[in-house]
This record gives C-alpha cells, sequence and structure tokens, in this order.
C-alpha cells in the first residue's frame, strides 16, 4: 500500500522521493511504518534520513489527536450522520486499550512502538485521549513509542535487505 502511495505522488505531483516519505508518515495506517519500508528499497534514502524525516512527519498529527479529537468527537456524536461512525471508532479503538489503560506509560508506548495491524500513533493518540492520559506523558510516550517503531522497521527495511545481498 504505501508503494502504491509512493509511486502515485511520485507520477503524478511530481514530488521528491523525501517529501513523500514524509506525507506518508502522516497518513492514518499506513504512518512511518509503511514510509520507512518504502524509503530504502523503492528511493534509497540514507536510512538516518529517512528515520529523521519520518519520525516528524508520524509526530505532527499527534499533538491534535491528543488536544483535539475528543470534542471533536463530542460534536460529531449530535449528528446522526456521523454518529455511528464515531461510535464504531471509539468502541474498536477501546477494544484495544486494556494494556494501555493498565500500564499507562509502558503500555502506550509499546503499542505505538510494535508494527502489528491496528497499532501506530494515530490509534495510540487517539486511545490515550479517549482514556483522558494526561497530555505531556501521552505525546512522550507516543514519541518513544515512535522511535521504537523506527527501529524495528530500519532492521526490516534496511538490515534485512543487506542481510540477504550478502548471500
Amino acid at each position: 500500500m504505501a508503494e502504491q502511495i509512493s509511486l502515485w505522488f511520485q507520477e503524478n505531483l511530481h514530488i521528491a522521493p523525501i517529501w513523500i516519505i514524509f506525507i506518508i508518515s502522516m497518513i492514518p495506517i499506513v504512518e512511518l511504518r509503511g514510509a520507512l519500508l518504502v524509503a530504502g528499497p523503492l528511493f534509497s534514502i540514507p536510512m538516518w534520513q529517512a528515520v529523521l524525516v519520518c519520525i516528524i512527519g508520524n509526530m505532527i498529527p499527534v499533538p491534535f489527536i491528543l488536544k483535539f479529537i475528543t470534542p471533536i468527537f463530542a460534536w460529531m456524536k449530535t449528528t446522526k450522520l456521523f454518529r455511528p461512525m464515531v461510535e464504531k471508532l471509539e468502541k474498536k479503538s477501546m477494544g484495544k486499550s486494556d494494556k494501555i489503560q493498565k500500564y499507562e506509560f509502558t503500555g502506550l508506548l509499546l503499542f505505538v512502538g510494535i508494527p502489528l495491524p491496528g497499532t501506530g500513533a494515530w490509534t495510540g493518540s487517539l486511545i490515550a485521549s479517549l482514556l483522558e492520559v494526561d497530555f505531556k506523558k501521552a505525546l512522550l510516550a507516543v514519541f518513544c513509542g515512535i522511535c521504537l517503531a523506527s527501529v524495528i522497521m530500519c532492521i526490516i527495511s534496511y538490515g534485512l535487505p543487506a542481510l540477504v545481498a550478502l548471500f
């Protein structure tokens, strides 16, 4: 998916690869994980540069989600059109919240940092906001989680191809 997005940006908008991975790292679901998967293998962007750009890109939406998603959801629930969507999203997110609720900082860090389907900075920030985790604590936990995810994804996207090339 990230590769298709990056190729679309490159072919249709003629955006430089570094900006493509920056934008991809801000997209929900794909986030830093998808951006790092295309940064090295597809664009040959140096690892240090890709990590820096992807961490910044992935962090940009986090403070906005932490601060504003709860009031936005409250407003959206007052409408017939958006209420079912918001309730479904809240239910799905809160279904993954047990570890975050129990271990708070460490739980949120690991939830964001371990690249599994349905986890990441967007979902972690949403859950932290819904659980009313302290803003600064949640922001730091999500940042540390993004850093952990970048280490794991660098091993996958830069380390494994280099290891395979040796054999």
